[in-house]
């Protein structure tokens, strides 16, 4: 009897486990809530690491495509404290340890690796229901519906498939990135351009950060971290760009005026990102015919490994049901033990680098951590 497996959610990990399904003649049926593959933007650079993000591609097949589609020189990394010194840089030594790849380039580049119909899209999952033996039936918003023998949660921090497995929610981690663009920088934003060279670059300090990447076409992407309570957010009228970009540059007073206007100088109205996290070591007693990936299973703040756990969290669950056909619980129990155990170990470091960059210690404890060799990897 062949089983039929479900997956919700077209991000990375759940198109990487499609994706080596059908290495090895395994049919999943993606379903993703977007209506169109461009329905919406992708995200910045990801930097894929050896251990995990780049073994995932490898076991789909697309590590030598991946590295076609890899940004020259993006490795490079710099740390500057608020006024500008240069404190750390490390130039891109071209052996790819961690190369950085456009969110949308690498996504784009595994939905044309799966077959047509593969990915159903406009499916916005609703509820999910328990049939019994395992079985499971999906409601979507536009009132369809679909059974499935096995159903995977790649469907990211507000999972609708998680309480099937957890009670856990994520909760708000007292910190926000705010996220900013500019466009053509080497012409128009010089300073900043030089400031944050050709990389990616971290200006830690307590209780507030900058951190940007350079991305192709002379685009400064942006991240703005503060410690701010959930209120400061709400306070704050983001559809008005000038007065919002405003509101936030004034918690950087006394900045170099380079990294000032990283935020000032924005192409376009400013986009807060409240951070959230499931408890670290996040984990379930095995439920018949459900399991999750990526940020449905292990939601942690931005550590640089959210993609390539998700990406890994793919590869592993595909091969593990590859290795046992026929018997989908062992499977699952095999995947999940391995899953849990790296996730909480990138909880901790996770919660060690957010502590790093924004604690009373920055920017030298990120920089204690850059020297350790523990950060950006």
């Amino acid at each position: 009897m062949t089983t039929s497996i479900a997956i919700a959610g077209a991000g990375l990990g759940g198109l990487v486990l499609a994706r080596v399904l059908h290495l090895h003649g395994i049919a999943a049926t993606v379903y993703e809530a977007d209506a169109a593959p461009d329905a919406r933007t992708q995200g910045g650079m990801l930097d894929i690491h050896e251990h995990d993000g780049q073994l995932a591609l490898r076991a789909a097949g697309l590590y030598e495509a991946f590295l076609a589609l890899v940004q020259p020189g993006a490795e490079t990394m710099r740390m500057l404290d608020r006024d500008g010194a240069v404190l750390m840089e490390e130039a891109d030594d071209g052996h790819g340890r961690r190369p950085e790849i456009l969110r949308g380039d690498l996504r784009r580049l595994l939905l044309d690796s799966l077959p047509e119909g593969a990915i159903q899209w406009g499916r916005k999952l609703a509820t999910v229901d328990a049939l019994g033996g395992g079985r499971h039936k999906l409601r979507f918003a536009d009132g369809s519906s679909a059974e499935a023998d096995l159903l995977v949660g790649a469907d990211g921090a507000w999972s609708k498939v998680r309480p099937l497995v957890s009670k856990e929610k994520p909760v708000y981690t007292g910190t926000v990135y705010v996220e900013t663009w500019l466009a053509d920088s080497d012409v128009r934003h010089r300073a900043s351009a030089q400031a944050v060279g050709g990389g990616s670059l971290f200006v830690p300090s307590p209780g507030k950060a900058i951190f940007a990447h350079r991305e192709p076409g002379g685009v400064l992407h942006t991240y703005v971290a503060l410690n701010r309570p959930e209120t400061w957010i709400a306070e704050i009228d983001f559809a008005d760009k000038d007065s919002a970009l405003a509101r936030v540059a004034a918690e950087f007073e006394g900045w170099a005026p380079a990294l000032r206007a990283l935020i000032l100088d924005a192409d376009s109205a400013p986009v807060p990102r409240p951070l959230h996290a499931l408890p670290g070591g996040h984990r379930w007693e095995r439920v018949p015919g459900v399991t999750l990936l990526g940020d449905a299973a292990h939601l942690m703040p931005p550590s640089g490994e959210g993609a390539n756990l998700a990406m890994i969290d793919g590869a592993d669950l595909a091969q593990a049901i590859v290795a046992r056909v026929g018997d989908t619980e062992a499977a699952l129990a095999a995947y999940e033990e391995r899953m849990f155990a790296r996730s909480a170990a990138a909880a901790v470091d996770a919660e060690a680098l957010l502590h790093a960059c924004l604690g009373d210690g920055a920017p030298q404890s990120m920089l204690d951590m850059f020297n350790t060799g523990r950060a950006g990897e």
